[in-house]
């Protein structure tokens, strides 16, 4: 998916970023490590080559042509952190908001006094705090 760049993008971080991608297209290719490690160490070579390459012309055209080969030669079914979009665990952790808290019976609230004592003490603090700031709630401020 491409998307409009919202600032520039330096020659040098465009060469990194194809590293990166390619490393790790390397990685949904080879699942064994050795073989990786092999690759990987060949890729790392290709780019040391043109380091210092300072004709600014051959370096853009260097870049242009490895984004196009890893284009070409990019997985078919590219390797994916869990947690990372995509991923099979991306955002399955849901974190329940704070307002569940609320509805706990006071049985349940009892296991852990310390915690709902400077819970209660918090929300007056906040509902202070919101007074201060934007003043008092009225009846007729729900009568839009």
């Amino acid at each position: 998916m491409y998307t409009v760049p919202l600032e520039l993008v330096s020659h040098a971080r465009r060469v990194c970023s194809l590293y990166k991608r390619s490393l790790r297209n390397l990685e949904s290719w080879y699942d064994r490590r050795p073989s990786f490690r092999y690759e990987a160490v060949v890729l790392r070579e290709r780019f040391d080559r043109h380091k210092n390459e300072k004709d600014m012309i051959v370096a853009k055209d260097l870049l242009l042509k490895g984004e196009q080969e890893l284009l070409e030669k990019r997985h078919w079914q590219p390797k994916k952190f869990a947690k990372s979009p995509g991923g099979s665990a991306f955002e399955r952790n849901v974190v329940p908001p704070d307002w569940v808290l609320d509805y706990w019976s006071p049985q349940e609230k009892a296991a852990y006094p310390d915690y709902f004592a400077r819970r209660e003490q918090r929300k007056k603090e906040y509902i202070q705090w919101w007074e201060k700031q934007y003043g008092k709630y009225t009846e007729k401020d729900s009568h839009h």
